[in-house]
């Protein structure tokens, strides 16, 4: 029986005391959707919430390493049965007591259709509390990285929800709204103060927090500006103290500037274009009876087709990492084989169109954001016009992320691009999500092409229970390497994220992009 105990240090105070205290501000490109926290699995919401709602466990932002959180301790009872112990004295932003309760009903709320956090219980088959400090989650089979899965499930009061009728996560793809979509009741170091959607945010500090911070940051002030000149004119004029999305094109002026600094990391996350696979015609496309798109010689020309270079070199400036993975280096399962390319080669491609019957290409829908990732809409524009060269009329429409993300779940995108970040840093998380067949327990939640092959779907079940690390790591590159034998997806590149901000800011930078808010420091 493993048994893995961590503590905290015993100094709860929050902030650092030889810090005034400040407030911290802060742009990026889009808001998030909703403050309900099961219903948009979504990066830069996941990373917000994290300031007010927390998880039984969270990674270290300087080694990532799991450490204690709501939990303090964990051990395997059997493969199949993890039991928790509950940290004593949290109290969420209401007064009350954290207890075993909230966390089993916060796991099964994640469990619930609605919910867009299915991934993260994928084998999760009950949770059952024990006594009043320990709950079990039992799995349909063993889990090696259930703990890397409890690091994006955070914690909601029963009783609130409740009480406010938000027990059912409220569901992203509809305009439908409960309570716990504007309002919110954690037990993390800030609390919600106000949220005006794609206006302001404001997070105060909770006073009453249970936990430890070198953060010297009182208030949090967020503000979402979708135009990337107005970002970074607030960042020059000093209004905002950093900005998560810099204009590529602005850094050498940003790093040049002694008043200002950059940080720079890659991410873990995966820029790439998916393609409806399932309907019999696409909506829009002047090809009638049949769907181009189910064809693998169409889709890998869709592929040969994109100067992947250019766009890095060109439309990134250097801030992509050309990829033919569906996952970043950092994530178990990745090898430099998955990650090599097919060449682009317009000629290739035009071949490929002809032997599958489509020698004058054709039309098709292209949709895309407009807020979310680096240069995304200019990186479909250049897409759009390497496509026409193989007589590929793509017809581009872009959207903010608040519209473009419930638009692509209804599956009302015949190509669309998706970025995809893997916070569980192992690839099941991104291949049970893109490229498993459509069903429960979090298969194929963001499969909107609805891509099928049966010997994918027995890889990921494989995956999902096998405990001998070498070969499970094996089996994942196996599934990544059929995943582009097949064309599943388009993969781009891997993200180079750089933070701009003030030189008085102290921030450590992580690889799922993400402010940690214990870190934060206004000098």
């Amino acid at each position: 029986m493993k048994l893995q105990v961590l503590a905290l240090a015993a100094t709860m105070a929050f902030g650092a005391t030889a810090l005034q205290a400040k407030t911290f501000k802060w742009s990026s490109s889009s808001d998030i959707a909703t403050w309900d926290i099961h219903s948009q699995n979504n990066a830069l919401q996941n990373g917000i919430h994290a300031a007010v709602y927390e998880s039984l466990v969270y990674y270290n932002s300087k080694t990532f390493k799991i450490e204690p959180v709501l939990a303090t301790a964990w051990k395997d009872i059997s493969p199949t049965q993890m039991r928790f112990t509950l940290r004593s004295g949290v109290k969420f932003h209401d007064g009350s007591p954290l207890t075993v309760d909230d966390a089993v009903f916060s796991i099964q709320r994640a469990m619930m259709p609605t919910s867009n956090f299915t991934p993260y219980i994928q084998g999760v088959d009950k949770v059952v509390k024990v006594n009043e400090t320990t709950f079990d989650v039992y799995s349909k089979t063993p889990n090696p990285v259930l703990l890397n899965q409890m690091t994006e499930l955070r914690v909601m009061s029963k009783a609130w929800a409740e009480k406010n009728k938000s027990v059912a996560p409220k569901d992203i793809k509809t305009q439908e709204e409960n309570f716990a979509h504007r309002n919110a009741n954690g037990t993390g170091p800030y609390m919600l103060k106000e949220w005006l959607p794609d206006q302001k945010l404001v997070l105060t500090q909770n006073k009453g927090w249970w936990g430890k911070s070198d953060s010297n940051v009182t208030e949090i002030v967020y503000t979402p500006v979708k135009a990337v000149a107005t970002r970074m004119a607030a960042l020059l004029s000093g209004e905002v103290d950093l900005v998560l999305d810099p204009s590529p094109q602005d850094l050498p002026r940003v790093r040049s500037n002694p008043e200002l600094k950059v940080m720079d990391g890659i991410e873990n996350r995966t820029i790439f274009f998916g393609m409806d696979q399932f309907r019999d015609e696409l909506v829009g496309s002047n090809i009638k009876g049949k769907n181009p798109l189910k064809d693998v010689r169409v889709r890998k020309a869709l592929y040969q087709a994109i100067d992947v270079n250019a766009i890095t070199r060109v439309t990134m400036r250097g801030l992509g990492q050309a990829t033919g993975a569906i996952v970043a280096p950092q994530v178990t399962g990745w090898t430099e084989a998955v990650h090599k390319r097919y060449p682009f080669d317009v000629a290739a491609a035009q071949k490929l169109l002809a032997d599958a019957g489509y020698k004058d290409g054709f039309e098709v829908d292209l949709a895309c954001p407009n807020n979310r990732y680096i240069n995304d809409e200019q990186i479909c524009q250049a897409v759009t016009a390497m496509w026409s060269r193989i007589g590929v009329k793509a017809k581009l429409r872009t959207m903010p992320l608040v519209t473009y993300f419930p638009m692509i779940q209804r599956n009302e995108a015949s190509i669309y691009m998706l970025g995809w970040g893997v916070p569980t840093f192992d690839a099941l998380y991104s291949l049970q999500s893109l490229v498993r067949t459509v069903g429960a327990g979090g298969d194929g939640n963001y499969n909107v092409g609805r891509y099928s092959n049966p010997q994918m779907d027995a890889l990921i079940e494989r995956t999902k229970k096998e405990t001998d690390l070498k070969l499970r790591a094996e089996l994942l590159t196996k599934a990544l390497q059929l995943h582009n034998d097949d064309v599943a997806n388009i993969p781009l590149h891997n993200q180079v994220i750089p933070w701009a901000m003030k030189k008085n800011i102290d921030v450590v930078h992580r690889a799922d992009n993400r402010l940690d808010w214990r870190l934060v420091k206004v000098k």
